[in-house]
């Protein structure tokens, strides 16, 4: 279960004063954002200006709108307290989610070069017609509505702590409200304004975490060392605090399961459909690897000031007083902001670590909604249903309520989960992206025996087989951070069952193109790999 008294605590440590200016930023930023979402958004009834903003960033900004979309509440809050808590583990973790954007590099220039604006656009190249599209729909939102919910759940938590309202009743107000929020967004401003408040976002985090890492060292006079060295003091275990094995444990179990983490990272983090759709507003596949490039730098870095940040917590916290305020260690920069402030600089610091919070949840969940409603209304309607007889103002009009569907679905879901623990929602996530939208990917685009059966072994195999998975692991039932704690339905004593799930993947894709060799086989590596004005535009 969530913490209640933990979050009280974490209230009673911030002054009125900070909470009035925390409130102040936070409608700044409402206003500011909800007027960029007007100013940018499409002019009218075009689905390449809702889906895409008419592929009209530049590499440099695309860049910041991929590093926004990819660094998420679980990068922010989840890393940086997970280095505070488990030291050697936490950094790796750190390493893990800089090298996920890296594995994006080998397929962004082919996947911009197939054209489209979703994953059923892709997926269609290797086989034309509705079962691709409902197949990439069912995956999207597999993955995007739990992913919603953990952020939600954060996002709600985390206003109604910032404004000193540390209450279930009030978590719930605020969930609703930023789902209220970021279905006004989407619908607003399309992919062009969430690209704007995406690089928003990017540019306040990017600066917040400079400055705090800048602080932390200068606390211990620029010595790497000697942050180390207090770390692992404050820690409270300092013979193991920098050895691995902290997390999860050093048997067989707790190191296959931290393996597993990290693999679900690095494979599944990269797959997740809105960042597979922020690739398809590049202008061509030059600048949408280049975009990639710089993206994967500004997140690396960002991981380099996460890390510090965490170990910082550890030496100026402590880890004891991390965990009486929260479990899971994601109060961590909340509290290392409140102990190293003092003076005006210090609430100002506060303040800005406190929005930065607020900026990151509310950025990442535009994305989702936007590419999970594209999954519904363009994937679904317009082809599937319509089947290309929808005009472009029909298909728009799809899309926002398409956007309210999700928005109100996710939010519904998130209130009712309220005091559950939906933090083991992001392995599910990982996973299911790992192990279903990357086989198909990768064997679409570089494997000529691929085909239809084998595109939907491995979309609705891969999705039965993590579920089951995850249903019966020790994320799902039978331990005091699982999501229902009181249940034991669990088989595998692991979180991630990310070393079970992505194989199975795909050996069904495999298998399921090999026993059906000829069940609809497109030339799909000629067709991503020819220029993109070769090909008529998706409609």
């Amino acid at each position: 279960m969530t913490g209640f008294d933990a979050g009280q605590l974490a209230v009673g440590a911030v002054d009125a004063q900070e909470r009035e200016l925390v409130l102040i930023s936070f409608l700044a930023f409402v206003a500011l954002s909800l007027l960029l979402c007007v100013m940018a958004g499409p002019e009218g009834d075009d689905t390449a200006d809702f889906y895409a903003g008419n592929r009209s960033l530049s590499p440099r900004k695309n860049a910041l709108a991929l590093a926004g979309d990819y660094l998420s509440a679980a990068t922010l809050l989840g890393t940086s307290g997970f280095v505070a808590l488990s030291g050697y583990d936490g950094m790796a973790l750190a390493v893990a989610t800089a090298l996920a954007l890296g594995g994006l590099l080998l397929v962004a220039g082919p996947l911009r070069r197939a054209g489209g604006y979703t994953l059923g656009d892709v997926f269609a190249l290797r086989s034309p017609g509705p079962a691709a599209r409902i197949a990439a729909a069912v995956i999207a939102l597999a993955i995007s509505l739990p992913f919603l919910v953990v952020q939600l759940s954060a996002a709600g938590r985390a206003t109604a702590l910032l404004i000193g309202l540390g209450n279930p009743g009030a978590e719930q107000v605020c969930t609703a409200f930023i789902g209220v929020l970021m279905v006004f967004y989407t619908v607003l401003g399309g992919m062009k304004g969430t690209s704007l408040v995406q690089i928003v976002k990017v540019t306040v985090a990017f600066t917040t975490m400079a400055a705090l890492a800048v602080w932390v060292l200068q606390h211990f006079d620029w010595s790497p060392a000697a942050l180390l060295a207090a770390a692992a003091q404050g820690s409270g275990s300092p013979d193991t605090y920098l050895d691995p094995g902290r997390a999860l444990g050093t048997d067989a179990t707790g190191r296959l399961d931290f393996l597993g983490l990290q693999l679900s990272i690095v494979l599944g983090g990269a797959c997740m459909p809105h960042i597979l759709m922020r690739i398809g507003t590049a202008g061509s596949g030059a600048a949408a690897r280049e975009a990639t490039q710089r993206a994967v730098t500004l997140v690396a870095v960002f991981c380099c000031f996460v890390v510090i940040a965490g170990l910082g917590a550890a030496a100026v916290v402590g880890g004891r007083a991390i965990t009486a305020v929260d479990g899971s260690g994601q109060a961590s920069l909340m509290l290392l902001a409140a102990e190293l402030g003092e003076g005006k600089a210090g609430s100002a610091l506060f303040v800005a670590v406190a929005c930065t919070v607020f900026v990151t949840v509310l950025a990442v969940v535009a994305g989702i909604a936007l590419s999970a409603a594209a999954a519904l209304a363009h994937d679904v309607y317009a082809h599937a249903v319509r089947g290309d007889r929808a005009t472009e103002r029909d298909r728009v009009r799809a899309a926002r309520w398409s956007v309210a569907a999700v928005g109100s679905l996710s939010v519904v879901v998130t209130v009712t989960l309220q005091g559950y623990n939906v933090q083991g929602l992001i392995h599910l996530t990982l996973s299911l992206a790992a192990a279903t939208v990357l086989p198909a990917c990768l064997y679409g685009m570089f494997w000529r025996r691929f085909n239809r059966t084998g595109l939907l072994c491995t979309v609705y195999g891969g999705l039965l087989c993590t579920v089951v998975l995850f249903l019966v692991s020790a994320a799902f039932s039978g331990s005091p951070d699982s999501l229902l704690p009181d249940r034991d339905l669990q088989w595998i004593g692991l979180r991630s069952t990310a070393l079970l799930a992505i194989p199975a993947g795909f050996l069904l894709g495999w298998a399921g193109s090999l026993l059906a060799p000829g069940g609809g086989r497109v030339t799909a590596r000629a067709a991503v790999s020819r220029p993109r004005s070769s090909r008529h535009r998706p409609s």
